[in-house]
């Protein structure tokens, strides 16, 4: 926390502060992203492959800017000592939004050889069953938010990053059976919407409980300086707000987009009653609008062999 010659916390959250642990950590993956395309993948792939398509990288650099934007200067300040709405955006962008981007953005061959065909895949191939993944996950979000812990990490900073990293490690874990790169280890697209709706069930208890807690949970963050005026109590409906309709939209969204891009599409195609211009040749069920005429069953007859006359036996 910033504190003034006094030792009372500053009254300026607005107060620019460096965190270059922050900007080694981002420089640390864009080099290390940037070194497996360039000098591991051409090695990986076949010739004349590229190591990671556009949207790949797209999704990376997406991935590093909202990493960024969460442990950077004034998110992380204001997290870290004044808004716990503040602290919930931060976690809501490093376990829903970063985690699905970085697996988008990981080739499969870069994951094979960093997890290789060994114990390591066996342990990954086990902790991202849908069963397990979902549970840990969530149990990390039900633990990171007692109030304890949460009071005691804000002062503590290699707790506070630690926790972080288990977020991100479970929320990886999470989101590898939807769209992680190895497909072996992916759901059907029906599995897929079951599973992404219970991840939006389970948050709604702790939202629910600091939405309509009586009295300040957080001790930490009942500070005499309040950003823009909110109170403790409001900053922490705030949060459960977060909570409850940011990451339950979030999924929402995957889910209906699933849902339309997958199942919606194919059952309109199949029960519309249009019938279509080019009706596939090798299908039973195409059926040919056109009026059948003399001309049509006379060239048909002339493209039938001829039947063999039976040989009749004279003796």
């Amino acid at each position: 926390m910033m504190y003034a010659a006094e030792g009372v916390p500053s009254a300026d959250p607005w107060a620019f502060q460096a965190h270059p642990q922050v900007w080694l950590l981002i420089a640390g993956l864009v080099g290390s992203y940037i070194y497996a395309v360039r000098v591991l993948g051409p090695t990986a792939v076949p010739e004349g492959t590229r190591a990671a398509s556009r949207r790949q990288v797209a999704c990376f650099v997406a991935a590093i800017s909202l990493l960024w934007f969460a442990s950077d200067w004034p998110v992380h300040d204001l997290a870290e000592n004044y808004l716990y709405s503040a602290h919930m955006l931060q976690h809501m962008i490093i376990s829903y939004f970063v985690p699905p981007l970085a697996l988008l953005a990981t080739p499969e061959w870069l994951l094979r050889v960093l997890v290789g065909r060994g114990r390591v895949y066996s342990a990954v191939r086990w902790l991202t069953k849908p069963v397990v993944a979902g549970v840990t996950f969530n149990l990390v979000i039900m633990i990171t938010h007692i109030p304890g812990l949460v009071n005691r990490s804000a002062e503590n900073t290699p707790l506070h990053y630690s926790l972080h990293v288990i977020l991100v490690v479970s929320a990886l874990l999470m989101w590898m059976p939807v769209l992680g790169p190895f497909r072996e280890l992916q759901m059907g697209w029906g599995g897929k919407m079951i599973y992404l709706f219970l991840q939006s069930v389970v948050p709604t208890v702790p939202a629910g409980w600091l939405t309509f807690a009586e009295g300040v949970v957080y001790k930490h963050y009942d500070v005499p300086t309040r950003v823009y005026g909110l109170s403790p109590t409001s900053d922490q409906q705030i949060a459960g707000a977060i909570m409850k309709l940011g990451g339950g939209t979030f999924l929402w969204i995957i889910v209906i987009w699933m849902f339309f891009s997958r199942f919606a599409a194919r059952f309109a195609q199949d029960n519309t009653y249009r019938r279509s211009e080019h009706p596939p040749m090798d299908s039973t069920d195409a059926v040919d609008d056109r009026p059948l005429t003399f001309d049509d069953v006379t060239a048909a007859f002339e493209r039938s062999p001829a039947t063999p006359e039976p040989v009749r036996d004279i003796s």
